[in-house]
C-alpha cells in the first residue's frame, strides 16, 4: 500500500532575534519539522544567512529526497540517511568540524501499515489524535534540561559547555552531522492517525504561556491555516505584552491521505 499525507496547515512566523531557522515539510509517507539551535559557539560561516539556517535548509532538502540508510528501517533510516547526506555536503565547507557545527531539534513522522511512527531528537513537539479518539504528545526532551544557572553569565557558560558536549555518550543527541544520532532518537509507534500537528518550541510557547490548555486544545487550534495563523498572532501579541523575545514559530498540520494499493 502507498501512504501519504494531506496538508491542513503550514504556518511559520520568524522570531525577533535572528533569521528564520525553522523548516518543515512532507513527502510520501514522511513528514518532518526542524528547529535550528541558536548559535552559541564561533560560527563557521556556512553559505546561508546563519549556520542553523543552512542546516535546516539542507535537512529539509535531504528529507524530501528520503535517502534511507540501508542499515536501519522506519524513521531511523530516513533520519540517518538525511544526516549522512548533510555530513557529505559539509565536508568541503567545514572539513571534519563537529563541535562548532550547527545543530537542530527534529521530529520525523512516517506512515505505515500500523499507523504512524515518530522519531524525535530534542524539543520539537508532535501531537497526534489517533482513530480511537486518544491524543498523544511526542517529544524527546528539553534541549537545555542540564542548564540550571540563573545568573546570565554563568548560564551562558553552561549553555556553551552543553553545546560542546552534545552528541557524545550520556549527553543530549541532536540533528547535526552524525548519522548515529538516529540511534539515540526517541521513537514511538502510534496507531492510525486522524490528525497530526508538528510544532517547533517557538510555537509551543502558546501552551507554555497558557494561551491554550494543552495538547488537545493545541491540536484543535492548529487544525486549519486560519486557526494556526490566529493562534500564532495571539502568541506574538502576548510575547510583546510581557516583553519576551519571540523565537521562530512553525506549525505543520497533516492528516493521512486515503491509501492506495501499490502497483
Amino acid at each position: 500500500m502507498t501512504f501519504s499525507w494531506d496538508i491542513r496547515a503550514r504556518v511559520q512566523f520568524e522570531g525577533d532575534a535572528h533569521v528564520q531557522e525553522d523548516s518543515c515539510g512532507f513527502n510520501g509517507p514522511n513528514a518532518w519539522i526542524i528547529d535550528g539551535a541558536t548559535p552559541l559557539l564561533e560560527p563557521l560561516g556556512l553559505p546561508a544567512a546563519s549556520d542553523p539556517q543552512w542546516l535546516a535548509q539542507q535537512l529539509n532538502m535531504f528529507l524530501a529526497q528520503a535517502p534511507a540508510d540501508p542499515g536501519r528501517d522506519g524513521v531511523g533510516a530516513v533520519l540517518a540517511g538525511a544526516l549522512a547526506a548533510v555530513d557529505a555536503a559539509a565536508v568541503p565547507l567545514a572539513g571534519a568540524e563537529r563541535v562548532r557545527f550547527p545543530s537542530a531539534a527534529i521530529s520525523v513522522a512516517q506512515l505505515n501499515a500500523e499507523g504512524v511512527e515518530i522519531g524525535s531528537l530534542a524539543d520539537c513537539t508532535v501531537v497526534v489524535r489517533t482513530d480511537d479518539g486518544a491524543t498523544h504528545l511526542v517529544r524527546a526532551g528539553d534541549a537545555d534540561a542540564r542548564v540550571a544557572a540563573v545568573d546570565p553569565a554563568e548560564r551562558l557558560t553552561q549553555l556553551r559547555r552543553d553545546r560542546e558536549m552534545r552528541n557524545t555518550p550520556g549527553r543530549l543527541w541532536v540533528a547535526r552531522r552524525e548519522p548515529e544520532a538516529a540511534d539515540h532518537a526517541h521513537v514511538l509507534q502510534l496507531g492510525l492517525p486522524e490528525l497530526m500537528v508538528m510544532a517547533s518550541d517557538g510555537a509551543w510557547r502558546a501552551v507554555d504561556l497558557g494561551l491554550v490548555s494543552g495538547p488537545e486544545e493545541f491540536l484543535a487550534r492548529t487544525a486549519t491555516t486560519v486557526d494556526a495563523l490566529g493562534l500564532l498572532h495571539e502568541l506574538r501579541l502576548k510575547q510583546t505584552e510581557i516583553g519576551e523575545v519571540a523565537d521562530d514559530a512553525t506549525i505543520l498540520t497533516l492528516a493521512p491521505a486515503p491509501t492506495t494499493q501499490s502497483p
